[in-house]
Formats: structure tokens, C-alpha cells, sequence
């Protein structure tokens, strides 16, 4: 029996798809692959169950469209048949009888309604025979062609297993054929999906979705058909096989495995379990009876209203009424007319497994991952895999991608917000940096002028004070006020030198200097009071650093005399380390003095800003360290606490510096 060849059955419609992975999670055979963020299906691997259409809740998945073919079908002059499936009483609970759909399709232009329940009772009749015979090998059978699919495509090997017996659906188009001429013209409506390229037999395939649009189009409803009995020959029994062990009961089986050899599942996971179960020959001693679907009344093909108890008893209540008014005797007659018939078909296999990866090849993978022993693999699903190797196999496959881990992924997410926070703070240091560069380069300039205007005025007082000195020097008053004048006159002076200190932009004239021995003398050259202790530390395995020695004995000294400034009344501690890398030198200050209040942290390096009083401090000194620090291309950077309830008061300045020029 040959197939319809369709390049696809199920596809995605990019623009809607939210990349869930629901469609990978309730594809049985894994035949959706993620590309640049999409869901794709893989045409060669899909069985066209159609379940993806039916979990999509974007509408992203949709199956093929094949009204066209229909509306072709009905514009030629062949005689038109429709068969149509058992499910139907699921789907069309909403008319109130059964020939009143009849009549609505009769009004599309189809010559006659037949019912696949009769072709079914055929099937019924055959797999009875398959059933009865003791010494027959075992089957897998189903009226499914996402099933046997799947066993041609995953289970090669079980190809040669399964039921040689044709659908209902090629049994009622071939007594179609028998009865209205081999031209007619043969459309199956029904609720699959994979039926649609199940066989050539029949000229088109159309689920009942695509009749409720045809309907729709041409405005065909109950109000405007004539209600029609279908065209013989009738159905009886088997009407009941689109529900889960409905065929089982036509032939009066059970399905009872205690009492038969007849394993019945249904479902995406059931019937894969069985088949597998099978193929491990813990079921090979059973017939399996398989649907895709949970019985054809939950097909992809159907409406998704109503639930499958009310759709089941629509079914079972269409069929007690049917089989209450059926002519048995004329039933009769049809059935041996046509029992007869090749009801015959063979499957041949079509290997499509993916070749299986190394356990090297996985565990690479799960390291890329994350997943670097079994306690990190979570088998959480939420990539649409039952496992993480399965995941695994599937990148290898390239059917996944990494990025569908999701403990993985919230990983990375949290990692890039961790740098993204530490960029943002380097930004922010590098932005404060440049503020703070901007407003020394400002009072730079100012400096600059100030002093150069200051120095002539500033040495004439000092000049003419001197020698207003040795002039009235008999005279205690006027010498001691001479004095003064002179004194404050030099204190100007200092504060102009510093000033200019601040503004000029001095080369650096690096030399290679002992660090270690450098910090001591820089402490032997501070008046350290009685109450103060000063200690050294170092870490350093190679003390030689690139340095401009008078700078940064300017550096140095000055951090070191605010420390002990800062210290109170009753003396404190100044501890003073280095460390530092193959690449840096850190200088790190540590005193238990009094802190630096919060709001005043971002003025410290603000020239002519101190918390000192007045007369102790012109507030150049910071200014100064973050000059020459900056031109030794170092960072410099200030911890202080004021509030004794969060721990230890103090200050801790902290100084990087590159090791070589």
C-alpha cells in the first residue's frame, strides 16, 4: 500500500513561537529542534502525531492545511465520497443528530457520506484472525499511522512485527472504490493528523477542523441542510474504536492481560514504554494494541472543547443508539460481501535514529553544561528532555542547544549580573576618577595663578619685616609684632609653595627603590608622639618597585602625619603593611582613630577642603597624594568608620601602584 509523500506534516510559524520548549517536552520522538532561539520541527523525524499543535499554547505549531486539495476535489465531475470517522459524535456534539452533519457535508458537493465504521468492522473481522491463531506470531498492532511510524523509524527492527492489516480509513476507500467505480474521488475526515500521508488510496485527508472551516466558508450550517442518512453500507460495532480498547471490544476481547495475550496503551509515553518493553521481550509474548493519541477522540484533528469523558460518552451513547436501530440483516449482507476483500498490507523499515554519541562526547557536553557530577545533573525537564544526557545527546544531535538548561542558564544570568554590578562599579570609580581629575585640573589652574600674584607681595613683606626687625630690635613691643608679621608672612609662603606643589604638572623621575626600606625611612622622618604606636609590615617576596622617590616620599609622609592626626586625644595605633603581586604594589594605612564621617568621604581629595582646625591644615595635602598617585598610574581608595555600633572606628587608606614604570 503506498504512502502520501508530504515534505511536512507539522510546522512552526517563527513570528508566534515563544520558544517554551512544551513542544519539545511533549514530542515523543524529540523531532523539534532549536535554532537561533526557534522551534523547528525536523521533518524527517516526525511521525505527525500532532501533539506539538495540540500543547502549543502561541498557536506556533500548526499541521498542514489541505482544504485546497478539498475544494479541487469537489470543483472536478468524479463522484465524490467522503468517509468519515467514527470520533465524529465527539467532535459534532453540538448538532443534534448525526444526519444533520451528513446533510452539511452532502452541501460541500460531496455525492455520498460514508461511515469508516463499516471498513472498521472489516479490520475488527481481520485482527480476529490474527488474534485466534495460537501458533501466529506476535504483533503490534494499531490503526495509528504515528505509531507504526514510529516503529519503522526507531524500531526498525520491529517493522517486521507489526500488523499486515490496512486502517478502516484504506478499508472503507477501497469498498468506496468497489462501490461508486475506481475514479471516484475518496476524502477521509477524521481527527489525525498523520493520516494525511498515511496512504495514497484516498485522494485527500481532511481533519475536523478543516470541515469546520469548510463549513465556515461557505456558510453551510444546520439552518441551511437538508439532515441525510448516510450512504451504505452501515457500521455496527466497531463504531466504538476511536475510544482507548474500542477495537478490543469490537471483537469481543477484553484486553484483560490476565485473561489474554493483549497489552493495551495509549498515550504518548504509554505506548513508547510498550513498544520498548516489547522490543526488550519483557511484553513480546503480548499482542500490543497502540494509539498515539489517548484514544482518536483526543487527535490533534479535533476541537480542543469538551473532555475526554464527555467526548467518550457522546461516542458510546452514538453507538448504543446506532447499533439499536441498525438492519442486521443488511449489515450482514454488506459484511460477507466484503469480508473477503485484501484487507493486506506490509511495512517496511526506515531507520531514522540519530547514531548514538560516546560517554566521552556526553560528559563534555555536560561540562559544558555545568553538570560536572551526577549530583548537578537535576533531570528538572525544563529543557523538554527527561534528562540531562538526553539534553546532551540532543546538542550532540544538533537538535539543542545549551542554553535550554535552565538551572544553566540562570547560572550565566547570574554571573553576567555579578560582572555587569562589577563593570557598573568600575564605571562609576572610573567616572568619579575623571570628576575628581576635572576639579583638581580646575583648581590647578587657579592654584597656579594665585600663587604667582601672591609670591612678589608675599617676599617684599617678608623682606622689609626683617629688616624693620633689625632695626627696632631694642623695642619688645614692636619687635614682637615685627615678628609676627614676619612669621605669618613665611606661613603664607608655605601654604604659595603648596599651591604650586598641587598645580605643576611634574615629570616623574622613577628609580628603582627598596619599598621596604623606603616605608621605614619614610617613618623615621615623622614625629611620632609618646601615645602613638607605629607598626610595619610587609608581605612583599621582592621589595623592588619603579618609583619617583621625592614624590612619593611626599606621598608617604603625608598620609602618614593625618593618620596620627586623626587619632585621639589618648594616642592610638598606625599600622602600615604592604603586599602586593608579580604586578602591583599595595599600600595599605590602618589607624584606630576617629574616622571620616560619610558625608564628608567624597570631599577628601577636594583641594583647600580639611576637617582640621583652623591654622593646622590648607587642605592640599589629599590633593597632592591623588596627583602623584594618578601620575604613577595607582588608585587610591578610603574605608573609614565613625559609628562604634558597627564595628572598630578607624580609617583605612589603601594605595595601588604598578611595580615597574
Amino acid at each position: 500500500m503506498p504512502s502520501r509523500v508530504h515534505s511536512e506534516l507539522v510546522f512552526t510559524v517563527k513570528d508566534r513561537c515563544r520558544v517554551c520548549y512544551t513542544c519539545v517536552r511533549e514530542c515523543p520522538v524529540k523531532a523539534i529542534k532549536i535554532i537561533n532561539g526557534q522551534a523547528e520541527v525536523v521533518a524527517s523525524r516526525c511521525i505527525g502525531c500532532g501533539n506539538c499543535t495540540r500543547v502549543c499554547s502561541q498557536n506556533a505549531k500548526v499541521f498542514l492545511d489541505t482544504t485546497d486539495d478539498v475544494k479541487e476535489i469537489l470543483k472536478g465531475n468524479a463522484v465524490k465520497v467522503a468517509c468519515i470517522a467514527p470520533s465524529f459524535p465527539a467532535e459534532f456534539s453540538d448538532l443534534k443528530e448525526y444526519k444533520i452533519l451528513v446533510g452539511m457535508i452532502k452541501k460541500l458537493g460531496f455525492d455520498h457520506v460514508i461511515e469508516v465504521a463499516f471498513g472498521a468492522d472489516l479490520v475488527a473481522h481481520e485482527y480476529e484472525k490474527v488474534l485466534d491463531d495460537k501458533s501466529a506470531d506476535h504483533t503490534i498492532s494499531s490503526d495509528c499511522p504515528a505509531v507504526f511510524y514510529y516503529v519503522k523509524y526507531y524500531y526498525p527492527d520491529l517493522a517486521k512485527t507489526l500488523s499486515p492489516i490496512v486502517s478502516p480509513m484504506v478499508a472503507t476507500a477501497r469498498v468506496a472504490k468497489d462501490l461508486y467505480g475506481k475514479d471516484c474521488k475518496t476524502v477521509f475526515i477524521g481527527p489525525c493528523v498523520a493520516k494525511k500521508a498515511e496512504s495514497a488510496e484516498l485522494d485527500a485527508v481532511l481533519t475536523f477542523i478543516e470541515l469546520r472551516k469548510l463549513f465556515l466558508q461557505r456558510g453551510i450550517s444546520e439552518i441551511n441542510s437538508v439532515p441525510s442518512e448516510f450512504d451504505g453500507p452501515l457500521g455496527n460495532k466497531a463504531a466504538i474504536f476511536p475510544i482507548t480498547r474500542g477495537k478490543l471490544h469490537s471483537v469481543n476481547k477484553s484486553g484483560d492481560i490476565c485473561e489474554e495475550n493483549i497489552f493495551v496503551a495509549s498515550g504518548r509515553v504509554d505506548f513508547r514504554e510498550a513498544i520498548k518493553e516489547f522490543n526488550t521481550e519483557s511484553l513480546s509474548t503480548q499482542h500490543l494494541e497502540l494509539l498515539c493519541c489517548e484514544g482518536c477522540i483526543n487527535g490533534p484533528g479535533m476541537s480542543r472543547e469538551g473532555s475526554s469523558f464527555s467526548k467518550t460518552a457522546n461516542i458510546r451513547n452514538y453507538v448504543k443508539d446506532k447499533l439499536e436501530r441498525l438492519d442486521y440483516k443488511k449489515w450482514e449482507k454488506d459484511f460477507n460481501h466484503y469480508k473477503n476483500f485484501d484487507y493486506s498490507r506490509t511495512f517496511t523499515s526506515d531507520d531514522r535514529r540519530n547514531p548514538l554519541p560516546t560517554k566521552e562526547e556526553i560528559e563534555k557536553v555536560l561540562h559544558q553544561i555545568g553538570k560536572f557530577s551526577p549530583q548537578d545533573q537535576l533531570n528538572c525537564g525544563a529543557c523538554g528532555y527527561d534528562s540531562c544526557i538526553e539534553h546532551s545527546m540532543a546538542i550532540l544531535s544538533g537538535l539543542a542547544e545549551t542554553e535550554m538548561c535552565l538551572p544553566f542558564t540562570i547560572d550565566k544570568l547570574h554571573n553576567s549580573i555579578i560582572e555587569l554590578n562589577t563593570t557598573n562599579d568600575k564605571l562609576a570609580s572610573a567616572q568619579q576618577s575623571l570628576i575628581q581629575s576635572e576639579k583638581l585640573a580646575t583648581m590647578g589652574q587657579l592654584s597656579a595663578g594665585i600663587a604667582h600674584e601672591l609670591n612678589n607681595p608675599l617676599g617684599i613683606i617678608t623682606m622689609y619685616s626683617n629688616i624693620l626687625l633689625e632695626d627696632h630690635k631694642d623695642n619688645e613691643q614692636i619687635k614682637n609684632d615685627l615678628k609676627l608679621i614676619a612669621e605669618q608672612a613665611e606661613r603664607c609662603k608655605k601654604i604659595v609653595g603648596g599651591l604650586l606643589n598641587f598645580a605643576r604638572k611634574n615629570q616623574i623621575n622613577y628609580a628603582s627603590v627598596n619599598i621596604e626600606d623606603f616605608v621605614k625611612h619614610s617613618i623615621s622622618s615623622i614625629i611620632i608622639p609618646e601615645n602613638v604606636r607605629v607598626t610595619f609590615s610587609s608581605d612583599l617576596t621582592d621589595s623592588i618597585a619603579d618609583i619617583d622617590p621625592d614624590q612619593w616620599m611626599q606621598v608617604l609622609t603625608n598620609v602618614e602625619k593625618n593618620a596620627i592626626e586623626a587619632l585621639p586625644p589618648e594616642g592610638g595605633i598606625l599600622n602600615i603593611s604592604l603586599s602586593g603581586t608579580e604586578d602591583d604594589i599595595l599600600f595599605s594605612f590602618d589607624d584606630n582613630g576617629t574616622g571620616i564621617s560619610q558625608e564628608n568621604m567624597d570631599k577628601l581629595f577636594t583641594p583647600f577642603f580639611t576637617t582640621k582646625p583652623i591654622g593646622k591644615g590648607t587642605g592640599l595635602g589629599l590633593s597632592l597624594i591623588y596627583g602623584i598617585v594618578k601620575m604613577h598610574r595607582g588608585h587610591v581608595s578610603v574605608n573609614s568608620n565613625t559609628d562604634p555600633d558597627k564595628g572598630p572606628m578607624g580609617t583605612t587608606f589603601k594605595i595601588q601602584i604598578p611595580r615597574r614604570r
